[in-house]
């Protein structure tokens, strides 16, 4: 604390001595009026410059006379201005994109060498324009693949868009859409991630370092950022794929008063399904759809509005006898208000959900089981520019959340009891400051401090739990009644020393606290998966992690690499007990262990980012391990997502001005796995005996994918289209989905284990446009 004490008195230090003259204002894209996320502003000659926030604002620091101001950003031509300076101004910036600097990959920065001087470690910002020639399955563009490709990242399975950071779990991710929470990113069991690249402008990725303005996960946070539409003329684009098509549209609003876009994707495999003669398999539903939709509402030269929403849905039947749909929705209202030259305020009222619905129908009736949960949240955040080396954050942060757990009701004349869960209810409080501050030439400290408040509310019924599960005490509470409150303070601090223009060191710590709990027992999530708040029994989940690394570039920027080494607790896990009942179960915590966990690891990246080759290799050697009093003895065993080994190799390359060719390698140890150590039988049953919880591994995975885009020249400037054709698994390899055991039809007495592989080798092809 008394460090902390010393970090806020340097904040009001480098408050009250800040320059009075300020240049301000939005750096915007010249073609479509987009504003530009970390595009920089600087003073020429000098190595202050400040970077533009998540809505284009800037606010640089300058002195009273003439100055020369240079706008930069990667992949756009460069601006420089010449100024008189007698009192603040405001200048809006438009830059024209540079036709012959779009060779850049994924991952981007605003300057090229903010990877040495940033305080920020264990973070990738990505362009949605970038990772187009990235392979991925059916050949549609997916962020959550990836993202998989990253160190420290790893994929939750075969054409899994589940991922865990660091060795935590798939839930303990933060994704926001427009600042919405995202609580199940998947289509189609996972094939396709929610994120239509087409409506989605900027992506932050944190997986160490996580500043103080983000909270409520403990492993990573996705801040996915929508386009807000074209703000000079009317342009749609789209594609065209062997299962899906997309289609946006965008434009400017009369008046100059802003823009508005919307985006559309559907899947027509069902489309296929008709065709069969088979009446169970044309009466089948197998198909998703979403929607992106978003408003940009100029009020004056100090005011804007942005409303923006999402939805989406899955659709998978089996003719009259069994259905299943899910969906996500969110709504974000946005105030952009510049309070003066040096003061930018964002309001936002937020609204989320995610809800299931499964239908079953056999001879005898049938039953549905439905499971919600939703929040609305209501953020304020304050940016502060006192000076160029100095900026502050700080807000509060109010989340109310709503879960009805999975509930089963009786279909029309099934002999089947209904059961009831009753809704849990809780709200967020949180506050936060943080101080991204550079002392000293060579120095860059980036601070904070996030508290927060958990409010178990009623009504429902409460229980208590002996250590094996039986209730020994329920309790009646009432409508609004605050049963408990959990205080966190998460203090966040992350550090950069250039030791040279091409090296530096930089480590970090981080606390984070987590109340939104995921009940799986799969390696993948699946979205029939229980969540459950933070209660009388469960704990919030606490992490502790600290991060060091070491960075250098070379060849004037165009190779990066980094060695990142990290160490993370984990406090109050969860995990069940053997033989545990998960859904529609009213006594589900009685089903709960709680533990701790640990994950450690080192993360090596080497990234070219120009040329007519460019790419990345990634790799993370790591360790996740769990502890449980009623598991394994109270030893510690491997986490389900663990994976020693895990290798990613992306290479572009341009062989005409109109082909492109990329690929992908990847390599994994298998994730850890219980296998049966015994067997017997009970009534002519055979069981299987288990011993050692996650002792086991899949085998190896490893995958090749290629891919080529063919981008014709056109005549007409206002049109343009791309062809790209790929090859999934272009080697045919047979990876492990799932492991079983099985008799041996030749010897009952020999056990034998199969395999099951999901994909064999799958080509695509993706026809692209643009006008």
């Amino acid at each position: 604390m008394k460090l902390y004490l010393f970090f806020f008195l340097m904040t009001v230090t480098s408050v009250v001595t800040a320059q009075r003259i300020t240049l301000s204002g939005t750096v915007r894209d010249a073609k479509t009026g987009e504003t530009l996320i970390g595009a920089l502003v600087s003073r020429q000659g000098t190595s202050d410059g400040v970077p533009t926030n998540s809505y284009g604002f800037y606010a640089l620091a300058v002195a009273e006379g003439r100055e020369t101001i240079v706008f930069s950003y990667v992949g756009y031509k460069t601006q420089i201005r010449e100024l008189d300076f007698s009192s603040s101004q405001k200048l809006d910036i438009e830059l024209d994109l540079d036709e012959n600097a779009l060779e850049e990959v994924v991952v981007s920065a605003s300057k090229k060498n903010k990877n040495i001087t940033s305080p920020e470690i264990g973070s990738f910002k990505f362009n949605i324009e970038e990772i187009k020639h990235v392979p991925v399955i059916f050949g549609e563009r997916d962020l959550l693949k990836t993202i998989q490709l990253l160190p420290g990242v790893q994929s939750g399975g075969e054409g899994s868009a589940n991922f865990f950071v660091r060795g935590g779990g798939g839930d303990q991710n933060l994704i926001l859409l427009d600042e919405a929470i995202v609580y199940n990113a998947s289509h189609l069991l996972g094939f396709f991630s929610t994120f239509n690249s087409d409506a989605v402008k900027d992506v932050q990725f944190y997986k160490g370092g996580i500043p103080a303005q983000y909270g409520g996960r403990i492993s990573s946070v996705m801040d996915i950022t929508m386009v807000d539409g074209n703000q000079k003329r009317i342009a749609a684009e789209g594609g065209v794929g062997l299962i899906a098509s997309r289609l946006k549209l965008s434009g400017p609003l009369p008046n100059d008063r802003g823009s508005f876009m919307i985006s559309g994707r559907r899947t027509y495999a069902d489309l296929f399904l008709k065709l069969s003669n088979d009446p169970d398999i044309n009466q089948s539903n197998l198909y998703f759809y979403d929607l992106n939709a978003k408003v940009n509402l100029k009020v004056d030269d100090r005011n804007r509005l942005f409303f923006s929403g999402y939805f989406g849905k899955d659709d998978l039947g089996f003719a009259d006898r069994f259905g299943f749909n899910w969906g996500n929705a969110t709504a974000t209202l946005r105030w952009n208000h510049i309070v003066n030259d040096r003061l930018f305020s964002n309001t936002s009222l937020i609204y989320s959900e995610f809800n299931y619905n499964v239908g079953i129908t056999g001879n005898s009736g049938g039953f549905d089981i439905a499971s919600k949960i939703g929040n609305w949240t209501i953020k304020q955040d304050f940016s502060f520019y006192p000076s160029n080396r100095s900026t502050v954050r700080f807000g509060f942060n109010a989340l109310r959340q709503t879960i009805s757990p999975a509930s089963l009701d009786a279909q029309e004349g099934a002999s089947v009891n209904p059961i009831d869960i009753e809704k849990r209810h809780g709200i967020d409080l949180s506050a936060y400051i943080s101080h991204e501050w550079k002392p000293m030439d060579k120095l860059s400290l980036l601070y904070g401090i996030r508290l927060v408040d958990f409010m178990v509310l009623g009504p429902g019924t409460f229980y208590s739990f002996d250590a094996d599960g039986n209730v020994i005490d329920e309790q009646r509470h009432a409508r609004g009644e605050v049963l408990k409150h959990y205080f966190n303070l998460e203090p966040r601090f992350s550090a950069s020393y250039v030791l040279n223009s091409k090296n530096s060191i930089k480590g970090s710590y981080n606390r984070l606290a987590q109340n939104l709990h995921q009940l799986t027992n799969a390696t993948s999530a699946l979205p029939t998966d229980q969540y459950v708040l933070s209660s009388l029994q469960i704990k919030p989940q606490l992490a502790d992690q600290f991060s060091v690394g070491y960075f250098r570039n070379f060849k004037n920027n165009n190779y990066e690499f980094s060695v990142e080494t990290y160490y993370k607790t984990m406090a109050n896990q969860i995990d069940f007990k053997t033989g545990a009942d998960l859904q529609a179960n009213s006594l589900l915590e009685g089903e709960l262990l709680y533990g701790k966990g640990r994950s450690y690891g080192l993360e090596i990246f080497l990234r070219k980012s120009s040329g007519k080759l460019n790419g990345w290799i990634s790799y993370t050697l790591s360790k996740s391990e769990r502890q449980f009093d009623g598991i394994n003895n109270g030893s510690w065993f491997n986490a389900r997502q663990d994976r020693t080994h895990n290798l990613s190799v992306v290479a572009m390359y341009r062989i005409a001005n109109n082909w492109t060719l990329g690929t992908n390698f990847i390599f994994n140890t298998g994730s850890a796995v219980t296998y049966p150590a015994g067997k017997y039988t009970i009534n002519n049953t055979t069981l299987f005996y288990y011993t050692e919880r996650n002792a086991n591994r899949f085998p190896n995975y490893h995958r090749l994918d290629i891919s080529a885009t063919y981008e014709p020249v056109e005549n007409n400037k206002r049109f343009g289209s791309s062809w790209t054709f790929g090859v999934y698994n272009a080697y045919n390899r047979r990876n492990a989905y799932l492991i079983d055991f099985r008799e041996s039809e030749a010897n009952p007495a020999i056990t034998e284990a199969y395999k099951i592989a999901l994909f064999g080798i799958i080509p695509s092809v993706t026809w692209n446009v643009k006008f």
